[in-house]
């Protein structure tokens, strides 16, 4: 579904990635691990689209097209969408009408707004969040445990087949992170999607299980695994993870 290979891309002229190669199959899940500051994110901006990050090399396909010759809405569009730490708030929008935009372009119009309507409160429910959620404005006087709710109601009308969970675990009590991690199974069990998941958190991904774990430094992919890495990482850090030799 997702193949990035050879990717060099540059903020400000300062290298943020490098060299970078990934390869996502359909249904896949995917974890990210590295220490602050070595592109986790970046990679994130990057897939999304985010003007600020310049790519000097390399490409990213996803589904066999070109991402990189596609706009943010276009990627959002084809199936990609980021549930990320800190959703902004956006003043003047509620969910419903964001949603119903989005919706009516992927249905060509032809959007069904009753059944719109009773798919947005069967989600509501589903995530434990009031009715109100409906007609306000987007993450907007949210908490940050309402604002991951509000995500995955994004998440659940909109259908991606791609999904980007960039430290969704941060600021989430033990509460709050097991409702996600709930709702993101559901999600998968129902769908199949492609996740790629960017944590410091082991205990996301004992909730979240990947088939494949991949520690970044020094901007690329030093080594891949599957939980074992992971645990290897919590267990005893990221530098001398990186110093036990595979299998």
């Amino acid at each position: 579904m997702l193949n990035i290979n050879k990717l060099n891309v540059k903020v400000l002229d300062k290298e943020v990635i490098k060299d970078f190669n990934l390869d996502i199959k359909n249904g896949e899940i995917h974890a990210l691990m590295g220490p602050n500051g070595i592109g986790k994110s970046s990679i994130c901006k990057t897939i999304l689209g985010d003007s600020n990050y310049v790519v000097e090399s390399g490409s990213i396909t996803f589904n066999g097209k070109d991402l990189l010759s596609m706009d943010t809405t276009s990627r959002a569009q084809a199936g990609i969408f980021l549930l990320n730490q800190n959703p902004i708030a956006i003043e003047g929008v509620t969910n419903a009408e964001m949603l119903r935009s989005a919706l009516n372009v992927k249905f060509d119009g032809k959007l069904n707004l009753f059944q719109f309507n009773k798919e947005m409160l069967d989600i509501c429910k589903k995530l434990d969040i009031p009715s109100s959620f409906i007609h306000r404005n987007i993450n907007d006087g949210m908490s940050g445990g309402e604002r991951k709710k509000n995500e995955l109601l994004h998440m659940w009308m909109l259908k991606p087949s791609f999904i980007i969970l960039d430290e969704i675990d941060s600021g989430l009590d033990v509460d709050a992170l097991k409702l996600v991690s709930e709702s993101i199974n559901e999600y998968y069990e129902l769908y199949k999607p492609s996740i790629l998941i960017i944590t410091h958190r082991i205990e996301l991904l004992h909730a979240i299980k990947p088939e494949y774990v991949h520690m970044m430094k020094d901007h690329t992919i030093v080594k891949s695994g599957d939980m074992s890495l992971a645990e290897e990482i919590n267990k005893s850090g990221y530098n001398k993870a990186n110093d036990v030799k595979e299998d």
